[in-house]
């Protein structure tokens, strides 16, 4: 068993980063000369994944016009929200609706993603695996985190995830998830929060740490910040 598919969720609007996001949609925002869709894409290519979806909203022929005349091997499908922004949780499983694969990978492009994070997530994957875990995700302890303004989303014990006590590390934006975890879902537009909060009830979210400064494009102060320290 493997995973052959990746997900990157594009729809939203990133008004934090207003102005620039205006005519540009979040992930065609350019880090160096290299917009953030294409440095996650440029990771997923060295997992050996097999095909990408992209699901847009906002801007979404920005997104369209870009992945056509990007210089890719890697078979990547764009699949529109529909009539109204479904949220992360709706998102993903708008994408994973009517596929035979039972494994996804998952990205959010606001983290700066690249090379350096090919060893952990592949020893997520491992990890995802062969303990036949249904969720987890990678995070980082919020001392990592260059935006020293974030707080901490959960918990991390003995590889499982909560929101009790000293909620110290961060969600990096990067997760694995079997599709059955929606198997419950009634609603199409919803919040990943609210499964991940369904898995910490039963003790099914897993963390894996990565030690990797995290560079999230939070808003637009935390964007320009970054592109100074380049």
């Amino acid at each position: 068993m493997q995973i052959d598919t990746a997900l990157i969720l594009c729809a939203g609007f990133g008004k934090r980063l207003l102005p620039l996001t205006q005519t540009v949609p979040k992930p065609l925002l350019k880090i160096g000369e290299v917009t953030l869709l294409e440095k996650t894409i440029k990771l997923i290519e060295t997992l050996k994944i097999k095909r990408i979806k992209i699901n847009t909203f906002y801007l979404s022929n920005e997104i369209k016009k870009f992945i056509n005349q990007l210089d890719t091997n890697t078979d990547i499908e764009l699949i529109e929200d529909g009539n109204e922004i479904l949220d992360t949780g709706g998102g993903i499983f708008n994408m994973i609706t009517g596929s035979t694969d039972e494994n996804f990978l998952v990205f959010n492009p606001d983290t700066i993603w690249h090379k350096n994070y090919n060893k952990h997530i592949l020893e997520m994957i491992d990890l995802y695996l062969k303990q036949k875990i249904n969720n987890i995700l990678l995070v980082v302890h919020k001392d990592m985190s260059f935006d020293k303004r974030l707080q901490g989303d959960f918990n991390l014990v003995n590889g499982k995830l909560s929101k009790d006590g000293n909620k110290n590390f961060i969600y990096t934006g990067c997760q694995i998830l079997n599709k059955n975890i929606f198997s419950q879902t009634t609603s199409k537009k919803f919040s990943i929060n609210e499964i991940w909060n369904n898995q910490i009830k039963e003790s099914k979210l897993f963390g894996y740490e990565s030690n990797i400064e995290f560079l999230h494009t939070t808003d637009l102060e935390i964007y320009n910040k970054i592109l100074k320290n380049q």
